[in-house]
Formats: C-alpha cells, structure tokens, sequence
C-alpha cells in the first residue's frame, strides 16, 4: 500500500517551523522505512480555515482517484485544525478510501474506538487554535488599551524583547530615531518627494535598518519608507484593524504634521487641489493652534472698472480652535521677500569672503593634520591592546568572562577613537563647502524668488528654515543656524563697505584693505573646528 507523506508549517514568516519540516520528512522515514511513501511538496499554510491548502485539497483529491490509500504526518494537528477538513479526512477513513494513517506522535488504531480518538484529538486541535486566537486578541485588545503596539516596532523604534511579559513596551531606537525625524522633517518642507528623501536617508546619511536574524544592515527600500510616511504611528497613534489608539510611545511628529504629509503624498480623503497650485499651501502652518495652511481664490468685482480680479487668501484650517485671520498670497510674498532682503550679500563680498576662509581653511587644515596624527596613534595603540588581548585568551592566561568584558571595553572605545579620527578628517571640509553653499544662497537667492519659477520660488523660501508658520497675519521662519551670522553681522559690514566706497578720495588700497578687513570680521568667534551640518 502507497502512503503519502504530507509536511505543513503554519506560515512563511515562522523560521523555526520553516526548519521542522525537514525534521518532519526524516522522522517519518525513520520511523516507516519500510513502507512505500510519496512525497508531497510542503505546505506554508495555516489550517484553521478550510479550503485554505491547496496541496492537502490535491492529496484528498489523489486519495480519491485511488494513487495512494494512506497518509503519513507527524501529528492529526498537521492534517486539520479545522472541522470540515477533519470531517474530510475521517469520512475517507470510515468509507475506505483511506485505509491507514500513521503519525510519528500519535498512535491510530483503524477501529471505531481508533476513529473517536482520531476525531477528539483533532477537535482538540481545533480548540486549541480557537483558544489561542481569542487570548491573542484578547492580549493585543490589552495592550492597545495601554498604548502599546502589538507586534513589530517600525523603523526608528525597539522592541524590548527582554522584558517580562505584560511590561514589553516599544521605545526609541538611539541609533535611527533621529535619522527618521529628519527623513519626516525633509518630507515637511513640501520641497522632496519620496525618492529624494529615500536618496538622502540612505546615501547621505547612511541610514541602516537594524539586523534581525532573517534580514536588516541594508538600506531602507522604497516600500518601507512609503509604508512609514503613512503610518500614523510616528505621530502617536497605534492603528489596528482600521482603527488609531492613542499610543504611549514617543511621537517624531505632531498629527497635524502627519496630516500634512498625506495632503503632500496626494492620499484617499486628503487629495491635493486639482484646479490650483497654491505656493505658499504645504509647507506653512499655523503659529497659534500648529493646523495645517490652506488656501482659496476669490474672484472680486472693481466697479470702477467693471472688471472683476482674482485673489488668493491663505488661513488655517481651523481644525483645533483658532483665532488667527487669513492673508493674501501678495502679503506672504513680501514678508518672504523683506527676509530675504535681510539675508542678501553683494557679490563682491562673498568673492573676499570666501578667499578669506579659504585660507584660513589651508591653516587649519596644516593644524588637523597633528591631530590626525595623534589620534591615528591612538587608534593603532587601542588595536594592539585588543590584539594583545585575545592572544592572552588563545594562550588561556585569562578566561571567557574577562576575555568578554575587557574586548567590549576596548573595542568600544577603538571605535569612539575611529569616530572622532573620522569626524576631524570631514569637519573642516563640510563647514568649508556648507560656507560656500550659504554664501551663493545669500547673493543669488533673492533674484530666484521674484524672478523664478514656482517651484524655484519654494525650494528658495523652504531652504531658509525648518520651521514655517503664519500667525497675526505674519511670516514667521525660524532661520537654521547658518543664516544667522548673514542676519546679525552683515549690515554692520555692508555700512563700513558703504562709506568706504562713497568716500571720493579713498585709494583703492584702503578699498581693498576695507573689504578684506570686513571679510576677516566674519571669522571672528568662529568655532575653528565646527561641526558641520549634514
């Protein structure tokens, strides 16, 4: 008599079920090497649910057509958890059709007690998958009660596997949860779309995702980072079966900013406008409540003239109580452009100025170069000790625990010194071509605003500042840190540059002497070794 052997796992996602079905097949082999068996494929595939498995279906349906009269599994359990499919496997038994069935930990007898035992076993198979499902819900309907996600944290946050169980909880990831922040806060500016910010979080920043047995230390692919902006997780909130629970981890961003994201990425129930690209509508919020800026055009009749003029008015969405009062898209403009105004360099200045940090960056450069070689010391000193370290081990003048513990404490601080030899060899460099980059902002940035197109106008306003309100009928932008020496130094240069260039009897040496003074002033108080800004 033929025997087919069939082998199932619950799902793909399990591993150490994964591995149990090779175990499965040696075992019976094992234990009924002389019986004539055919192998099935084996089957990734939960049975509580019937007519869920297409290759046991297939088995029935061969059972049927007489290709084989017995079954071989390692227990009733891998047949059924369900009652129609066990109700299809003893009515083959009890008419014939299947005339054996043998398990590798069960034993079964072809007999009416035999059968009675075969189905209660698979009943309690069955319970046993009702029960386990109800107390999983009924554990994860606790857990969302108390803010706590079920299941895997995503990217930028940790599970605490080693916690007991009921005090899990889900916390931030110190290695990633700044990076992701930023990711969010670059999305923010309404100036990058997915790819730029996916482009960005991998290849300028290095971002990593972590490793787990199966997969992780790669990149962050486009899926996941897509999956990420549209899970409102990261604003606070635990969604599960369609519905959001107020989370108890901490949030990277506020709901309101979430929301704006899904306006930016066009989602279901918050598209973008279709018949307006409003500039300003995106990257502004409001000051007062932190709602997200909307705007609208109104058509308004002159009757003087007869003729009718089109405005756009930007206002809060007032979604939390509010008091603030709309304004005119010419109105935003302006003030955008009066910060600007305050932040505009001549282009003369910025040739001196550059030449004066130019070489003051080859002096600082002769300057790292001693400490590159201190540190370099230092890190080939720290590589011997560990070296040193497990020769000891290998010759067993120490044992495992404080083999253990002396390589964690050097190989912890050989990195900080890799870290900080890496850090002098970049900081100068950055803050040079960050420099650079300002400068050419600050002369040309104002001419691209009212000269360029709209998406040239935003990407000049986006860059002045991570943060962008409307509050009392003000622009308000919290500069980044580079902007401020333009805004708070610059007048004073650009007067003393003034009246040395309106004074008729100045020679051009004192000019020259004049701006290259004004261009050394910019240095003063300057960190001479900066960290620069990624």
């Amino acid at each position: 008599m033929k025997y087919f052997l069939y082998t199932r796992k619950s799902t793909e996602a399990e591993e150490r079920q994964a591995l149990s079905l090779q175990s499965q097949r040696d075992k019976a082999r094992e234990l009924f090497p002389d019986l004539e068996i055919i192998e099935l494929p084996p089957e990734a595939a939960s049975a509580f649910k019937p007519d869920n498995r297409p290759i046991f279906a297939d088995m029935l349906r061969r059972i049927d057509a007489g290709e084989a009269h017995g079954i071989i599994a390692w227990h009733p359990d891998r047949l059924s958890r369900n009652e129609i499919d066990a109700s299809g496997v003893t009515y083959r038994v009890r008419t014939g059709a299947i005339r054996d069935l043998k398990f590798g930990s069960y034993a079964f007898d072809n007999s009416p007690e035999g059968m009675m035992m075969l189905q209660l076993t698979m009943s309690q198979s069955q319970y046993f998958s009702a029960k386990l499902s109800k107390d999983v819900k009924r554990g994860n309907e606790k857990k969302l009660s108390m803010g706590w996600k079920p299941g895997w944290a995503p990217t930028g946050y940790l599970n605490t596997p080693e916690r007991m169980k009921g005090t899990k909880i889900i916390i931030n990831d110190p290695d990633r949860w700044s990076l992701i922040q930023r990711a969010w806060r670059l999305m923010l500016t309404g100036n990058c779309s997915v790819p730029d910010v996916l482009d960005v979080l991998n290849n300028d920043w290095g971002y990593r995702l972590r490793r787990t047995r199966k997969t992780g230390d790669c990149p962050v692919s486009r899926s996941t980072l897509y999956r990420a902006f549209t899970d409102p997780f990261y604003a606070g909130y635990v969604r599960h079966n369609g519905e959001l629970y107020k989370g108890s981890h901490e949030p990277m961003i506020t709901l309101e900013e979430f929301d704006r994201v899904q306006v930016l990425l066009g989602r279901k129930g918050r598209p973008r406008p279709k018949t307006h690209d409003f500039l300003y509508r995106g990257p502004f919020q409001c000051g007062e409540c932190g709602c997200a800026i909307t705007a609208e055009t109104k058509t308004k009749a002159i009757k003087r003239t007869g003729l009718s003029r089109e405005y756009t008015y930007y206002h809060c969405t007032h979604k939390k109580p509010c008091s603030q009062r709309s304004l005119t898209q010419a109105q935003i403009t302006e003030q955008i452009d009066n910060i600007l105004a305050s932040l505009t360099i001549e282009p003369e200045f910025r040739d001196w100025a550059l030449d004066v940090l130019r070489a003051s960056h080859d002096q600082e450069t002769e300057q790292r170069e001693v400490v590159q070689q201190t540190q370099s010391s230092a890190v080939l000193k720290k590589q011997h000790e560990l070296d040193v370290l497990t020769g000891l081990r290998l010759r067993e003048l120490i044992d495992d625990k404080e083999y253990v513990e002396q390589r964690e404490r050097l190989a912890g601080e050989l990195e900080r010194l890799k870290e900080a030899l890496h850090d002098t060899e970049r900081r100068a460099d950055k803050w040079l071509e960050l420099t650079e980059r300002v400068f050419d902002f600050a002369t040309n940035a104002r001419y691209i605003f009212n000269n360029g197109t709209d998406t040239e106008r935003r990407d000049v306003f986006t860059a002045l500042g991570g943060s962008l309100t409307l509050r009392d009928q003000r622009v308000h932008i919290e500069l980044y840190p580079w902007f401020v020496p333009i805004k708070e130094k610059y007048p004073a240069i650009a007067r003393s540059l003034r009246k040395v260039r309106t004074n008729q009897n100045a020679s051009s040496k004192e000019k020259t002497d004049a701006l290259t003074s004004a261009s050394s002033q910019w240095l003063r108080g300057r960190d001479s070794n900066p960290r620069p800004i990624d």
